[in-house]
């Protein structure tokens, strides 16, 4: 028998493929009982109205991330993921590096739940109950970079944690749906402009200027 966890997971997981294959308006519970292959009205017993399967999605989206990234530099992927080789950030090059894995497993072996996400994000600019959500998902990665920023010697780790984040979402859209859809960036051209993007972040102004 399946259990109740298992079930929500297959839905959700179901509701992301479609979100990412077909966009918003092919997101039903049919066509979610169909993609999960789940009974007819089992994604009804799940989440019974349309909000409620948008909510479920988009936490598992967060629930899925925070699993394979964590924090920023976490040493490790579980389930083989491709940034298992992710270097501590303990310097500007190792958070560059750190920054560059996770960003091109999002547009390359993450692309659809990416789509997804973004699809996801658009729903949460319509829709209140969904924006806490969806904020949570960007604070999962902006709050524990403030703090390497700060440990690195940021002056200001708040904008500057911001302005990567800013930095990687434009990078998950044009790789999504932007011009780079047909040939993203290679981890090391993405590691190459992260770099020139933290290094200035963590000069120290000269005295006088």
């Amino acid at each position: 028998m399946t259990s109740p966890s298992s079930r929500r997971e297959s839905v959700a997981d179901g509701a992301l493929a479609l979100l990412a294959r077909e966009g918003l308006r092919g997101l039903t519970h049919r066509a979610v009982d169909a993609e999960a292959g789940l009974p007819a009205g089992a994604t009804s017993n799940v989440a019974r109205t349309r909000a409620a399967l948008l909510d479920l999605a988009l936490h598992r989206v967060v629930e899925l991330e925070s699993a394979e990234f964590g924090a920023p530099g976490a040493p490790g992927a579980p389930g083989g993921a491709d940034p298992a080789d992710i270097p501590l950030p303990g310097t500007p090059e190792g958070l560059a590096a750190a920054l560059a894995a996770i960003g091109h497993h999002l547009v390359t072996r993450r692309a659809a739940r990416t789509r997804a996400r973004m699809e996801l994000a658009l729903e949460a600019a319509r829709r209140p109950e969904l924006r806490a959500a969806y904020d949570r998902l960007g604070h999962s990665l902006r709050d524990p970079l403030r703090a390497v920023l700060a440990d690195l010697g940021s002056a200001a780790p708040e904008r500057h944690a911001r302005s990567l984040v800013m930095w990687l979402e434009g990078l998950q859209f044009y790789c999504s749906a932007g011009t780079g859809a047909a040939e993203p960036p290679a981890r090391a051209e993405i590691e190459a402009d992260l770099r020139e993007l933290i290094g200035p972040m963590l000069e120290t102004p000269s005295a006088g200027v």
